[in-house]
């Protein structure tokens, strides 16, 4: 294993390390509050699997205001969280902690994507 390649290897688990803490964080402290109340109960989208819903409202924390009411005109959008109703039950902390979480998801899970990619195609072999 080459020295570059251990070191992109080790910034990513340290990514997907701080990826998981900010994902039990932002559940306990943003999603559950909306879970409890009656306005937001049924804004998060479907939970395809458990958990599923805070990286709902995490992506509709983080994605751009346009890209959310494209979302939301769209047939599907009972499958989506509703940014509209999560940005009017949230705070500036709640917002920026699912911002970060989201990003930070795509970035690390995309990354070690390329990674294995990358090793595959022999970028990293000697």
């Amino acid at each position: 294993m080459s020295t570059i390649e251990s070191l992109l290897f080790a910034l990513l688990m340290y990514a997907l390390f701080i990826t998981c803490i900010l994902y039990v964080a932002f559940g306990q402290i943003t999603v559950r509050k909306l879970r409890k109340k009656p306005k937001t109960k049924d804004a998060l989208g479907v939970e395809f699997a458990s958990g599923w819903d805070i990286i709902n409202v995490a992506q509709a924390l983080a994605l751009h205001r346009s890209w959310s009411r494209v979302l939301e005109n769209s047939p599907l959008t009972f499958m989506e969280a509703n940014a509209t109703a999560l940005f009017e039950n949230t705070t500036k902390f709640d917002q920026v902690l699912g911002f970060v979480f989201y990003w930070l998801l795509m970035l690390s899970g995309l990354s070690g994507t390329l990674l294995v990619l990358l090793n595959y195609l022999g970028v990293f072999s000697e």
